[in-house]
């Protein structure tokens, strides 16, 4: 007679080949990734390789693990599937540095992909932060508006800025290269001038962006902080 495999050996399996623990708290291990992005995005000033290769692993995993039937559809995981997914911006910058190293747009290609993942991560970090407020403050008037619809809305919004953003690099970079083999073209010298000066524009935009979206982030954190802290001391009484 044929005996059946019992299900607890399959997760056994699979929790001694990839080390995911079947039983492991989720919700736990997406907060430990969103910290890890906290603190590479908006907290230090810039990537190193220890940093860069722990949000690469950190991202893989969370993929995984968001694909898992125990962790809910909601507009959170949304920010978050986003964020892992930027990720592969990162990688995209690796293989191009490696493939295309011998020729001239390629150190350019790295530094454009690498400032759009950065640029993706800010913003959609801002977007867990505040969503994290309004579920702590306002928890039933945003419920109609935190929604998986709008959240995967909103995403799409922002990697179509961004893709934007880097589409005038692009252009600039481009209009810069054709501009140096024909100095003598008026219209090609005024183009180049138009998107130079869009783009020093653009570059001031997102520093300062930048710096608003991390005195933002601060603000969240510590009312959301200070917030919980009578609550955890009156229940402890």
């Amino acid at each position: 007679m044929q005996k059946t495999i019992p299900a607890c050996f399959f997760q056994q399996l699979y929790s001694s080949l990839t080390g995911i623990s079947m039983e492991r708290d989720h919700m736990k291990d997406l907060r430990r990734y969103l910290a890890l992005k906290y603190i590479q995005y908006l907290v230090l000033s810039s990537s190193n390789a220890a940093s860069t290769l722990l949000g690469l692993l950190g991202s893989a995993y969370t993929m995984i693990l968001l694909q898992s039937a125990k962790v809910s559809s909601k507009s959170t995981a949304v920010f978050i599937s986003s964020l892992a997914q930027a990720d592969l911006l990162v990688l995209l910058s690796l293989v191009s540095e490696l493939f295309l190293g011998g020729f001239g747009a390629a150190p350019f290609l790295a530094r454009m992909l690498l400032m759009a993942n950065a640029h993706v991560s800010c913003v959609l970090l801002s977007c867990v932060a505040c969503e994290a407020y309004l579920i702590t403050f306002l928890p039933a008037q945003s419920r109609p508006h935190r929604t998986v619809r709008k959240a995967r809305l909103l995403c799409r919004g922002i990697w179509a800025l961004v893709a934007a953003e880097c589409a005038l690099f692009l252009l600039d970079e481009h209009l810069g290269a054709s501009s140096a083999s024909a100095p003598s073209c008026a219209t090609l010298g005024l183009l180049f001038q138009l998107s130079s000066t869009a783009t020093a524009l653009l570059q001031s935009l997102s520093y300062s962006l930048g710096i608003l979206l991390r005195i933002v982030n601060v603000y969240i954190y510590y009312k959301i902080f200070f917030s919980m802290s009578p609550r955890s001391r009156l229940k402890s009484k």
